[in-house]
């Protein structure tokens, strides 16, 4: 039976297991999907070990998406872009790296939610590793323009300049967060990590134009701080990660398997045991 796995530290929390055997039973693959832990100074030797024993493929989440960025072979355009890989697939040819967040975001939005992102003024809250991952599957929407602020406004400057020539003449702009006053958007994302000190970005009001649609890419039990925040700023919807993580599950099993699955049951299956939780 194929192997697969997710590998990460820590690791016990991950939906990946869950959500792999879900794509398989439903498409009929035969394989085997597990959770290891890498020591943080033995990623490369776990992805080493697990290879040797017949590993197809792994996912990867924090904190080793640069060391296998480093590590791969030869890495898809999408990876390059993003200076990170969360998907390694192993063949007779080397280990292909590749990052499938962005495209599991830019699936969401688009295909779960109903939100269109042509010709949308978006804005993407975060300048690392979450938020430049994001940033080519944007542009690839056609926005009307990409708006990428940080609370530290340099590091969105770099950004913006280095993703400036693979956007297609798509407008990028780059600021702080306090100049973001006195402008709207219809999409705001946030990539930082504040929710996860239970934080929201300290954002100005009245970023959210009619109809907007306010994403975390941070999931839980009800609305992140950066939710609560959106809704009472004015936001029309609200949306968290989770769909996101079951999108970008799907590119790394259609990158492996060469089937897309139905997204649909397995999230409202993960929806439902985050409500019951």
């Amino acid at each position: 039976m194929d192997r697969y796995a997710v590998v990460g530290h820590p690791i016990a929390h991950s939906k990946s297991p869950a959500i792999h055997a879900a794509f398989a039973a439903q498409t009929g693959q035969a394989l085997r999907y597990e959770a290891l832990l890498a020591p943080l100074d033995g990623f490369a030797a776990t992805v080493a070990a697990f290879r040797a024993e017949g590993g197809r493929g792994m996912n990867v989440t924090v904190p080793f998406k640069l060391e296998a960025h480093a590590l791969a072979d030869r890495l898809s355009a999408r990876a390059e872009a993003a200076g990170a890989v969360n998907t390694l697939a192993f063949g007779a040819d080397g280990i292909l790296g590749d990052n499938t967040d962005g495209a599991g975001l830019v699936r969401d939005i688009i295909g779960n939610l109903g939100v269109a992102l042509n010709g949308r003024r978006i804005l993407l809250l975060g300048a690392g590793g979450a938020a430049r991952g994001a940033i080519l599957p944007l542009l690839g929407e056609r926005p009307a323009a990409l708006t990428i602020a940080n609370r530290t406004a340099s590091r969105a400057e770099e950004l913006a300049n280095t993703f400036a020539a693979l956007g297609g003449g798509m407008p990028i702009r780059a600021c702080g967060f306090a100049e973001l006053a006195g402008q709207s958007f219809d999409v705001v994302i946030n990539a930082t990590a504040a929710s996860l000190a239970d934080q929201a970005p300290d954002l100005p009001p009245g970023l959210y134009a009619g109809g907007a649609l306010a994403y975390d890419m941070m999931y839980g039990r009800g609305d992140t701080p950066f939710l609560r925040a959106a809704r009472a700023d004015g936001a029309a919807r609200l949306a968290d990660g989770l769909g996101m993580l079951v999108e970008q599950a799907a590119e790394s099993f259609l990158l492996w398997r060469g089937v897309r699955p139905d997204t649909a049951p397995v999230l409202a299956d993960l929806r439902a045991g985050l409500a019951g939780g």
